[in-house]
């Protein structure tokens, strides 16, 4: 059983990243904007475009802009994720995520406090979205947005575990934005958020392919099918397969063991 002293270091930790969050209102806006402007810009351009599947749950998708919703909830929590991750940069640079990780708690732990605190975040940002979504006459069955909250939960849990790997990797914060350009729009482009994958397979299969692969697609799919109450096994184990792999590599790569083993192998 978890001690007294764990849970509060725990809520301490997370609490610490959802102030931060809170005090930063430009990102908060920006994950709404963000969204919205693909909503509106993107489905202008290409609902006409789009043909919709007669497999379920695309039946239900009378609009193109209804069928990208999920892929634009998908997004959201994908920019959060990497969002997060920077604030792991940061720290690190500033000195205070090594104080973190010598604490006398497993840095497992720790870790978790901080990707239970980034998925908190992406929670409000994805209803917010789904709110404003509504209010501009996208109409989502009001019960899905019950059903999907423990989809979002494990999507959020596997987009902040690959924030919380690529942070580990990422040495200088400069280095940030283009290690995260070839991680965000390659995830979000290269899956069935914009399209269904048999659209892909129209193109090429090469990106049919691709996309079958993708983690994101997959937490797309989870995502699509849940706001309508079905259920996607395959994309399920996918995305909980993703989740334990990146978080248990964020772990290996975070302990302060390990770092101090590589430090003293590497050139004086």
């Amino acid at each position: 059983m978890i001690s007294h002293h764990a849970w509060t270091a725990f809520w301490g930790v997370a609490k610490r990243e959802v102030l931060r969050f809170f005090r930063q209102r430009e990102r908060f806006l920006a994950a709404l904007v963000r969204p919205l402007v693909w909503l509106v810009v993107f489905a202008a351009g290409f609902r006409a475009a789009l043909g919709l599947s007669i497999e379920p749950p695309y039946q239900t998708y009378t609009t193109y802009e209804v069928y990208i919703v999920p892929g634009l909830m998908g997004m959201v929590q994908l920019f959060n994720g990497m969002q997060s991750s920077l604030s792991m940069v940061y720290d690190r640079e500033m000195g205070s995520m090594r104080l973190l990780l010598t604490a006398p708690l497993p840095h497992w732990f720790l870790l978790l406090a901080k990707l239970s605190a980034g998925v908190f975040v992406s929670l409000l940002q994805v209803y917010a979205f789904l709110v404003i979504t509504r209010a501009y006459g996208i109409h989502l069955p009001l019960e899905g947005f019950l059903y999907v909250l423990p989809l979002l939960i494990l999507t959020g849990l596997m987009l902040g575990a690959l924030g919380l790997l690529l942070s580990s990797v990422i040495t200088q914060i400069e280095n940030f934005a283009g290690v995260m350009n070839f991680v965000i729009f390659p995830m979000f482009f290269l899956s069935t958020a914009l399209y269904p994958l048999w659209k892909m397979a129209e193109s090429s299969p090469v990106l049919e392919r691709i996309c079958a692969f993708n983690p994101f697609s997959h937490a797309v799919e989870l995502l699509r099918f849940g706001l309508y109450g079905q259920f996607n096994l395959r994309s399920l184990l996918v995305v909980g397969a993703c989740t334990g792999v990146f978080f248990l590599a964020a772990v290996w790569s975070y302990n302060p063991s390990r770092r101090f083993r590589l430090t003293r192998a590497g050139p004086a």
